[in-house]
């Protein structure tokens, strides 16, 4: 399934950018960044449950803050794009 993942992190102190970059990396082990602090990630229902659970233990929730978007197994067909970034095909084929 097809899921976005977007945060705001508060980054006033030096723990609050370390846990931006913390929150990054884990939505970069999962997904494709598409803007600054949105990812789309392809992940099948445990993968999400193991994300979930390791962005929450990452923000901190009276100062962060955190959506997960469920967008289904045909969620390509309901993504629409436009402007500077080139889109990517998620589950398309990777080719190094």
């Amino acid at each position: 399934m097809l899921i976005l993942v977007t945060y705001d992190v508060n980054t006033q102190d030096k723990e609050g950018r370390k846990r931006l970059r913390r929150v990054a990396k884990k939505c970069m082990d999962h997904g494709i960044r598409v803007q600054n602090s949105v990812f789309e990630c392809v992940v099948d229902p445990a993968q999400l449950k193991l994300l979930k659970k390791s962005l929450l233990d990452e923000i901190d929730e009276k100062k962060d803050s955190l959506r997960i978007y469920n967008l289904g197994n045909r969620a390509k067909s309901n993504v629409e794009h436009y402007g500077a970034k080139t889109s990517i095909d998620v589950e398309g084929e990777l080719i190094f």
